[in-house]
């Protein structure tokens, strides 16, 4: 039987997901520097109104609070024993919360990078890297999550080992890259190598794209990027909600719940079918992404010019495409929490 993404991307053609976690956590009282994933423990009511924000802005999809759950990054909090057990409470708690929604809600656990440099430069191995993905993974299935989601990936190694990972756990799986260096990710992939790495795994992903980056115009022209190579697997675009700035020793998001909402309908009329915000995106974001999907009609495929006038300027002149902009090349990754 289909998994229940796959259901239903069948029945209602475009689904909405869910925003930031950082943000939203940040916002309840997380402070820089601290382990998201144990609040699963500490905090299980600000992690159950974390996911209930998101499906009451209208949702489809929301994330787990599993992004850094990981044998790798949880050492750095002492915690690296635990990612099986913290990534099964974040799932139970979004079982519940979905369980009560009064409607289908899928609960996709959140699956982030290792944040570890694979071999031959870096010291972790394919097979570590494949047990780190499998243990959390796990943990996801046997609290309850209907699908993984991997998200926030540089590297196409990092992609693949995460694929067998879910396999071997046996969760169908969703899995996002972040593109921020001129159409590039970190590590040189484009949006055609992308599609092209995810058409070649032997446990291919119910649905692949992008999410994070720099701003909402550069994730939107990723997504034409995948779309112009004719998969047909479906496309999630996951943008940040406008540009970082830093204010008051903060870091805020520009993007307004308006600019938004014009976002999620040019990327549905770019090619993708499952939409959500990145960073910054609050539910006051979900709620205008939502009503703008479900009454604005779809149109052709924006232009790059039109996607800047609604959205703002591209960071770069190039998408990675053209073979203009930086070469692929292996370097550290960032870890997202946001």
């Amino acid at each position: 039987m289909p998994d229940l993404l796959t259901r239903m991307l069948a029945t209602k053609g475009t689904l909405l997901a869910d925003g930031a976690t950082g943000t939203n956590l940040f916002n309840m009282g997380l402070m820089s520097g601290d382990a998201p994933e144990l609040w699963n423990e500490t905090h299980p009511e600000k992690i159950t109104a974390l996911y209930k924000g998101a499906v009451d802005a209208g949702s489809d999809i929301f994330l787990t609070n599993s992004f850094g759950a990981n044998a790798s990054r949880l050492k750095l909090h002492d915690a690296g024993h635990r990612a099986f057990e913290l990534s099964k409470i974040a799932a139970e708690i979004g079982r519940e919360v979905a369980d009560k929604a009064g409607r289908t809600v899928i609960v996709a656990g959140s699956v982030g990078p290792t944040g570890d440099i694979m071999e031959p430069v870096g010291t972790l191995s394919h097979a570590d890297a494949v047990e780190m993905f499998h243990e959390t993974a796990a943990g996801l299935k046997a609290g309850g999550a209907d699908i993984g989601w991997l998200e926030t990936i540089s590297a196409a190694e990092e992609y693949r080992a995460a694929a067998e990972g879910f396999a071997l756990a046996g969760l169908p799986w969703v899995g996002t890259m972040s593109f921020d260096t001129a159409g590039r990710t970190m590590m040189g992939v484009t949006s055609k190598d992308m599609v092209a790495m995810v058409s070649s795994i032997p446990n291919t992903p119910a649905a692949f794209g992008a999410n994070c980056g720099t701003g909402a115009s550069d994730l939107l022209r990723t997504v034409q990027g995948f779309a112009a190579t004719g998969t047909e697997i479906p496309i999630v675009a996951k943008g940040n909600a406008g540009i970082p700035k830093y204010h008051d020793g903060h870091i805020h998001y520009d993007g307004t719940p308006e600019l938004m909402a014009d976002y999620a309908v040019m990327a549905r009329d770019c090619g993708a079918s499952i939409i959500g915000g990145c960073c910054g995106t609050q539910p006051m974001h979900l709620e205008k992404m939502r009503e703008a999907l479900d009454t604005r009609p779809r149109q052709p495929a924006p232009t790059l010019d039109a996607i800047v006038s609604a959205l703002g300027a591209f960071s770069s002149d190039s998408d990675g495409t053209d073979g203009n902009g930086p070469p692929a090349r292996r370097k550290r990754g960032r870890a997202r929490v946001a």
